[in-house]
């Protein structure tokens, strides 16, 4: 890919990063197991464990490329090959980890994905502002899915046929 490209993609993610991570901070900070799970039901505290252990991890490995990011950007000279290999991780860590969390709170139905309405359905009904939080998340997430599917199995198939370990 042409370095502007590559560029331009790196200030691009980090910045869609920059939103996601605050969002995750706020909702993470504002809210605790007891707080969403008021009427203390057994299986809505395991659902709501599993989604605030998943958005914890989330937002530390969004946090690493966001930092990741910056070291790239930063550099006097703009190192191409490692702006790509930390856009491959932000695909692969960020991005898989968003729409495959570990716990399975909710999952993506692709069905929904062309029609307008919400792609994500959840395991158990949560409440508004976890909704809220993942359905914001969703539209970063998905809006980075896109602009690196390269970095999804192209560059991995690029660097194999150089020859180059990834």
């Amino acid at each position: 890919m042409a370095v502007f490209h590559v560029k331009t993609l790196c200030e691009t993610t980090r910045t869609k990063l920059s939103e996601a991570i605050a969002k995750m901070e706020q909702f993470l900070n504002g809210h605790s197991l007891q707080q969403l799970n008021t009427d203390n039901d057994e299986a809505m505290e395991e659902f709501y464990k599993g989604y605030l252990t998943d958005t914890r991890h989330l937002l530390v490995f969004s946090e690493v490329a966001y930092e990741k990011l910056g070291v790239a950007l930063r550099r006097p000279n703009f190192n191409v090959d490692y702006a790509e290999k930390v856009l491959y991780d932000v695909y692969h860590s960020s991005v898989n980890s968003f729409f495959y969390p570990k716990n399975e709170c909710y999952s993506e139905d692709g069905r929904y994905a062309y029609t307008g309405q919400d792609a994500i359905r959840f395991r158990k009904k949560p409440v508004r502002d976890v909704r809220d939080l993942t359905i914001e998340l969703s539209k970063i997430f998905e809006t980075l899915r896109e602009d690196l599917a390269y970095y999804e199995t192209d560059y991995i198939t690029q660097k194999r046929m150089q020859g180059e370990k990834v």
